[in-house]
């Protein structure tokens, strides 16, 4: 199974500024993700031309790589838009919820949280978009670890992945290694993904616990990604135990 993040930045070019779909969507097509994660997605917003983006990249790429399902979580409410994460799947989405992950006054932030039934058993699926500040992060990550819906299924294989924002990669250290959780985007140096054109920092990362094998992960970096976003796309590719899964369903 391949899932593939990314940071679309509304699809608009981290160095030339221009607002181009049509790249983001290629850059996406061209991995043939079973499971697409995405943060930064507009809807009905001037920058983005009061797309629908959402409905864009439903129909487009469910068209073309055969994710019938979708889902979007609006976080970031602007005017009568606005912004958030989207779950595409060619697998069949069970259960869902969002949590939110707002600390105070700062910025909305959430993360969606899906049953996918995957062809060996059902995988338990994060999407999300962490936080600017260090502290705000621990809290967002041990908020979620500790959700009641959340912990319901603690049993599943689990793939937690998105953009952390996490500069110093302080989070494998803590609550993700108290809760039992593996990084998979490991070592640092080699999944930096921010600046899309000249990247310094490995913001987009992935953990997983229990059933989850993987073959690889990495990160996406050629012509057309660095123009696409101020992000890298992030592509990990797995299995889901059989025996696993089938335990806990």
């Amino acid at each position: 199974m391949r899932v593939l993040s990314y940071n679309i930045h509304k699809c608009i070019g981290g160095r030339d500024r221009r607002y181009r779909p049509e790249r983001t969507l290629a850059a996406i097509a061209g991995e043939e993700p079973d499971v697409i994660c995405l943060q930064e997605v507009d809807t009905n917003v001037r920058r983005s031309q009061f797309h629908d983006q959402p409905t864009m990249f439903s129909d487009i790429l469910g068209e073309k790589l055969g994710l019938a399902e979708h889902i979007f979580q609006l976080t970031v409410p602007i005017a009568q838009g606005g912004y958030g994460n989207l779950i595409l799947s060619r697998y069949p989405l069970e259960t869902r919820h969002a949590v939110c992950l707002r600390r105070g006054r700062r910025k909305p932030r959430g993360a969606q949280v899906v049953i996918v039934r995957t062809p060996d058993g059902p995988l338990r699926l994060v999407n999300w978009h962490l936080g600017l500040a260090e502290r705000e992060r621990h809290w967002q990550v041990r908020k979620l670890l500790t959700d009641t819906d959340f912990c319901n299924g603690d049993g599943l294989p689990s793939l937690i992945i998105g953009d952390f924002n996490d500069w110093r990669n302080t989070l494998a250290a803590g609550p993700f290694t108290e809760h039992g959780y593996t990084k998979l985007t490991w070592p640092p140096k080699e999944f930096r993904s921010f600046p899309a054109y000249m990247p310094l920092g490995a913001l987009d990362k992935a953990f997983a616990r229990g059933g989850i094998v993987l073959d690889r992960a990495r990160v996406v970096q050629n012509r057309l990604t660095k123009d696409a976003s101020d992000h890298l796309p992030l592509v990990v590719d797995f299995g889901v135990r059989a025996e696993a899964a089938k335990a806990t369903a």
